[in-house]
């Protein structure tokens, strides 16, 4: 493990205390989060998990979806006894797709992609405000840092309980939670289609990026992309800027 990856039980330790405060002070009896079948949303699941027992949810929303994914989400599920409710969103995207498409269609296959993510937030806001749950998501510091998540997708949350974590330390901590090798092992993707991989879309390594974001240290290439990145990505960061008038 690198030096500079924090002890996986202190981060453990203070991820539950936050959380647990902001959902006491909330007044919601617990949280609920999108398992998607990678390591960022089984760390989260398990640690609600372990804050909540049973006055959690984990939700399992299928989309034209890689069916390993579903198989590792319910994996982790057994693993942690996560109360579990699965969404095929399947339908209501070809639907809107559909509906989308018949006017205009520039054949823009990221605005496809991104609409998962969003049908994905409304499915847990719903969810959320019938069982008086706190949607948590899954972002860590890299994703958050670069802006690679959909703007009110997976963005789209109440809590965001990794997002001071870079990825080598949710892999620690995934490993720490005794979260399955399978999961861990697996390239991370967001997947948006089949065969995406987020190290290959980014054209960085997430080791390259950790090591930039917590010493400055990284190649050229690896500082060009995040400082344009960020930069290009600041609108998501930030609320919608308000006309004052006068």
């Amino acid at each position: 493990m690198p030096t500079f990856y924090r002890n996986p039980s202190i981060l453990l330790q203070s991820i539950e205390t936050w959380l647990a405060e902001r959902l006491q002070t909330a007044g919601n009896k617990g949280g609920i989060v999108g398992l998607s079948g990678g390591i960022d949303s089984a760390v989260v699941a398990a640690i609600l998990k372990r804050i909540c027992g049973d006055r959690m949810l984990a939700v399992i929303m299928p989309c034209h979806s890689q069916p390993e994914d579903r198989l590792h989400a319910e994996l982790v599920a057994r693993r942690f006894q996560i109360p579990l409710h699965t969404v095929d969103l399947t339908a209501a995207y070809d639907i809107l797709i559909s509906a989308l498409s018949a006017e205009t269609d520039t054949g823009n296959a990221l605005a496809r992609a991104n609409l998962k993510p969003r049908l994905r937030m409304s499915a847990l806001y719903y969810l959320a405000q019938e069982k008086n749950l706190l949607v948590c998501g899954t972002g860590n510091r890299i994703e958050l840092t670069v802006g690679y998540f959909t703007k009110y997708g997976d963005s789209g949350v109440d809590l965001l309980p990794l997002g001071d974590l870079i990825k080598g330390e949710v892999r620690e901590l995934a490993g720490f939670l005794d979260i399955p090798a399978a999961i861990i092992e697996k390239p991370p993707s967001a997947g948006l289609w089949q065969g995406q991989t987020d190290e290959t879309e980014m054209g960085v390594t997430y080791d390259e990026l950790d090591r930039y974001l917590a010493l400055g240290q990284g190649s050229e290439k690896v500082r060009d992309f995040v400082e344009r990145a960020r930069a290009r990505s600041e609108h998501k960061r930030n609320t919608p800027p308000v006309c004052r008038i006068g």
